[in-house]
């Protein structure tokens, strides 16, 4: 399945809105720190239900973390400064989904890293 990658979440219901969604598709879910919330707070755990314990969370320090981890697995950034669709692209099993915290987005020295094929847009 993907690797769902969110950089540095603020929200802590969404965050457990997408450990269901990952729970639900088989997809693995990194955390790229500093979060914003806790893993147990309240509005993590209410959203999240009973999935937490189906769902391989893993933390990473910082985005250079996760790179390591990613190794050469393609990563694609969804992001309202996307020049390509989100629904143009051909998603392959094992792609990284990276989403950006949800009141800043991905910041453009992390954006920069990645081909303008790989920027997706979300309108």
């Amino acid at each position: 399945m993907f690797e769902i990658v969110l950089f540095e979440p603020e929200i802590p219901p969404n965050t457990g809105n997408i450990i269901r969604l990952c729970a639900n598709t088989g997809c693995r879910l990194h955390l790229i720190e500093p979060l914003g919330l806790w893993m147990d707070h309240r509005g993590v755990r209410r959203a999240g239900l009973d999935y937490r314990d189906a769902v391989d969370v893993v933390l990473h320090r910082d985005w250079g973390a996760w790179q390591t981890w990613c190794g050469k697995r393609r990563q694609l950034v969804f992001t309202t400064m996307g020049t390509r669709n989100y629904h143009e692209m051909r998603y392959k099993a094992g792609d990284g989904l990276v989403f950006g915290s949800e009141t800043r987005g991905v910041p453009d020295a992390v954006l920069e890293g990645f081909a303008e094929h790989a920027r997706l847009r979300l309108a």
